[in-house]
């Protein structure tokens, strides 16, 4: 995945397989011809908004269910007969610190009325009625509107997200889709820009999370990068406008880390043997423990020991790539096994001949050492040309609309900067 080595440090200057099942709501004037999902199912009379005054308790840690009624001056034969009413209600038992159970009383202090939401589309409803209780579990419909954010850095990725009205999960699920174009640790400058076309996941007009980003686009350093959103029927992946998939076959760096410690150099010093020798690969460093990841699929030709190496794992690679990661605390794969892109395979350490903990990656190309941060990576597989016409008629519209966005977001900048001239 494209989060491994691009979130650490989102803060320095330098988490779907199938489409959402939701209706879909515009907002913020955008235009999209977006298809239209049915609601999931009517909402029972006994989730409308009503007259009824419910008391809340929020779930402490620690706190029980058994504790919470003795508070509530509620009987624990009541609890009993409530938790044995059915299997739904039985999930009671399993509350967690952070939960909210909504209760009822009479003017007697006598109960009435729970509820406690079993899940983001899931509330559970016991009522006391003639002396017997009536469970029902409610369908709490979600709806998903479009907004659109653009933003400049001034300072870091994070921040200017922020300035844009998006959470922190929205920044990352834009840093991951261009993971493999552009280094968000090193290669960020002030003045970078991006746009974006997303969803929000809403209940009853309240925000739940974060839905997909349906578009985006990003200006690192003058170039810019596009991509859309679309399930070619195996699940939602990023694509450029020509229709060739973002995800490249290798990840630029194969960890989260601190920053770079060593690059790559033919000449030089080396600081234990003292003696000018080829660093052949880069020093990234980060905390002990940090997880490693297969820059690629491919196989496990080494996982062993060295004096120099320390723990260290090669893995072969299609097209005459081999990818070597040394110096590692712990190994978790062996010799023979076969990874996939993003899987972990070791953490970071400081084993072998080294000064301090951190990972030495290597890129080797047909058996020639290349410096793994400037090495042009083998291109995505595009799609097939039978989606082709598919792609083109679903990405068209949602394109348009974030080249408006960007058209307008330069046209503001252009107004500024005249406004400060003519002052």
């Amino acid at each position: 995945m494209a989060s491994v080595a691009v979130l650490s440090l989102l803060y320095a200057f330098s988490g779907t397989s199938q489409k959402d099942n939701y209706p879909v709501v515009q907002a913020q004037n955008v235009d999209l011809n977006l298809p239209i999902a049915p609601l999931l199912s009517y909402v029972p009379e006994q989730s409308q908004k009503s007259e009824t005054q419910w008391q809340f308790v929020t779930v402490k840690k620690g706190q029980t269910l058994s504790s919470i009624f003795d508070d509530m001056d509620l009987s624990q034969s009541l609890l009993y007969k409530i938790i044995h009413s059915n299997k739904e209600a039985k999930k009671l038992t399993k509350i967690f610190p952070g939960a909210a159970i909504g209760f009822v009383k009479d003017a007697n202090g006598k109960f009435e009325q729970l509820k406690y939401k079993l899940s983001e589309t899931q509330e559970l409803f016991v009522k006391q009625q003639d002396e017997q209780l009536i469970t029902q579990v409610v369908v709490l419909p979600l709806e998903t509107s479009i907004h659109n954010a653009k933003g400049t850095i001034t300072g870091s990725l994070f921040n200017a997200g922020k300035a844009a009205d998006l959470t922190d999960n929205m920044v990352m699920q834009l840093a991951n889709i261009f993971a493999w174009d552009i280094d968000f640790i090193l290669d960020i400058r002030s003045g970078d820009s991006f746009s974006l076309i997303y969803e929000k996941i809403e209940q009853d007009g309240e925000f739940i999370r974060d839905g997909k980003i349906l578009a985006a686009s990003f200006t690192n350093q003058g170039e810019t990068f596009t991509a859309v959103a679309f399930d070619d029927g195996s699940g939602v992946s990023y694509y450029n406008p020509e229709g060739r998939n973002m995800k490249k076959a290798f990840l630029r760096a194969p960890l989260n880390f601190s920053y770079i410690s060593s690059n790559f150099n033919p000449k030089r010093f080396h600081p234990v043997q003292k003696r000018v020798k080829a660093h052949r690969g880069i020093d990234y460093a980060a905390p002990r423990g940090t997880p490693i990841f297969a820059a690629g699929d491919g196989k496990v030709i080494r996982s062993s020991y060295s004096k120099y190496n320390g723990n260290h794992i090669f893995i072969k690679h299609p097209s005459g790539i081999v990818t070597k990661y040394l110096h590692l605390t712990k190994k978790y794969v062996k010799k023979g096994a076969r990874v996939k892109q993003g899987k972990t395979i070791g953490t970071l350490g400081s084993t072998g001949m080294v000064t301090g903990p951190h990972l030495h990656y290597e890129f080797v190309l047909n058996g020639v050492h290349r410096n793994p941060r400037t090495v042009k990576l083998p291109k995505a597989s595009p799609l097939k040309k039978s989606k082709m016409p598919e792609f083109k008629s679903y990405a068209g519209p949602i394109l348009s609309q974030l080249d408006s966005i960007n058209f307008d977001a330069k046209n503001i900048a252009q107004t500024k900067v005249a406004k400060t001239k003519s002052s």
